[in-house]
């Protein structure tokens, strides 16, 4: 049953346009020496200054390079734009160099504090060392895929003359449509980590001795042993969202805004108390695990995945507000359950998992579209039925003594050797000059 909203969406044949998103990704990796060692070298200097560059930086290690491709219109197009730069990446590496394709982290030095911060000036510097005091150097490790999603104008166009009592403005629109996405995305959370998970098992000294989980998982990256802080967004509205991170900062919880690291994130204004005035330009939906079966760490047809998901979110019934957060902390908690899950064993929330992925698929049928939706959700039912499909279970198959390492390196290098056999890498970093998006896309598109 659709919404008033969907209702309106499906009568106007706008449907296409809920899954048309404006779509960006981030992908973060480590550079590895050729034994699978935290690389020694200094930042690429072909792929320019990480402290401005915004298309190739670092995240929290100087060894840590994360790829941002400008906002596409497609999901293939920003698949493209992330092939290029990550050409460009390992065009630039040192000799022996390689990008580890895990998200769980290679092994690390027993002393953590020969790890080096990225160099991305003073301030954010002064918030590295901060945050590694309140947290540690392995809770910053763990590495993974960000998507980037902006609304069609036109759907923000359709639901404001079609509400002109509910909504004052083309912001209040927006910021009501991200509010309904984001609390999609955070409930089936345990859903996506499902599916998609690909940690099971960390590396030597991430843990300290006699820590840690006495069997795989799904998702070290996503459990509380992974990355990021354990505070919880408020996600009734952007006002609520903001008002959380805000009391956070001021009981000394966050130590900034920026340190709120949420499986979701509204965007629109680096001034957050601005952002409910100026309004949600885009989402980043951070739940996903580098795929280690993609030498860019993700792939397609995931895209188009979550671009159906939020297409559903969108044209369903939302949460009452009174409802949104006692929903999204049981959301948390059966994420917590799935997490720690062995990867090979059927999940605990199977049949709900198998209905949401019916319903996926009346929903694909409903708005008719194409057989590439229908055969990937076939293969996600097939990884709820059967366990032993999903990644984390699959990864499991090339543990040796403990460790993925081998498996790691082999991959790692033949994606090296692949990129390595590219006529014509993107050198558009090199020089001093800094592509803005549009000048980037172009030259991308060569």
């Amino acid at each position: 049953m659709f919404s008033q909203i969907g209702e309106l969406i499906f009568a106007n044949k706008a449907v296409a346009k809920t899954s048309d998103f404006t779509m960006g990704l981030e992908v973060e990796m480590q550079r590895v020496d050729e034994v699978g060692n935290i690389s020694q070298e200094p930042y690429p200097a072909a792929i320019g200054d990480e402290k401005t560059n915004p298309w190739l930086t670092n995240d929290y290690l100087e060894t840590m390079p994360e790829m941002v491709t400008p906002a596409a219109s497609h999901s293939l197009d920003a698949m493209h734009y992330l092939y290029k730069i990550n050409n460009a990446l390992r065009a630039a590496l040192a000799p022996g160099e390689l990008l580890w394709p895990l998200s769980m982290p290679p092994k690390l030095p027993a002393d953590k504090s020969q790890l080096r911060l990225a160099k991305m000036g003073p301030k954010k510097e002064a918030y590295l060392k901060e945050w590694t005091k309140r947290h540690s150097y392995s809770e910053g490790t763990p590495c993974g895929v960000h998507i980037n999603l902006s609304i069609d104008q036109h759907i923000v166009d359709l639901v404001k003359e079609g509400f002109p009592n509910k909504f004052k403005d083309e912001k209040a629109v927006r910021n009501y449509l991200y509010a309904v996405l984001a609390q999609g995305f955070v409930r089936y959370r345990w859903f996506i980590t499902y599916l998609f998970g690909a940690s099971p098992i960390a590396e030597a000294n991430y843990f300290d001795k006699g820590k840690g989980l006495d069997h795989p998982v799904r998702s070290i990256r996503q459990s509380s042993y992974g990355f990021g802080t354990k505070f919880k967004g408020d996600y009734t509205d952007v006002q609520s969202y903001v008002d959380r991170i805000k009391d956070g900062v001021k009981q000394g919880i966050l130590t900034s805004d920026y340190e709120f690291h949420g499986s979701v994130r509204f965007k629109g204004n680096q001034n957050l108390k601005e952002l409910p005035k100026t309004g949600v330009e885009y989402i980043e939906l951070r739940m996903l695990d580098l795929d280690p079966s993609s030498s860019v760490g993700v792939r397609t047809d995931t895209l188009r995945f979550i671009r159906l998901l939020a297409s559903y979110f969108i044209m369903h019934p939302a949460l009452q507000p009174e409802e949104v957060n006692r929903v999204l902390d049981n959301a948390d908690e059966m994420n917590d359950v799935v997490v720690k899950e062995l990867p090979t064993e059927p999940c605990h929330y199977q049949n709900k998992a198998l209905a949401m992925i019916k319903s996926l698929e009346r929903y694909a049928n409903q708005i008719q579209l194409g057989p590439e939706f229908s055969e990937i959700l076939e293969d996600l039912e097939d990884r709820i039925i059967n366990p032993k499909t999903t990644p984390s279970a699959k990864l499991m198959n090339y543990v040796e003594n403990g460790s993925l390492e081998n498996y790691a390196l082999r991959r790692a290098r033949r994606y090296q050797e692949a990129a390595m056999e590219s006529l014509h890498p993107f050198q558009g970093f090199a020089g001093d000059h800094i592509p803005d998006a549009d000048e980037l896309k172009r030259q991308l598109d060569k």
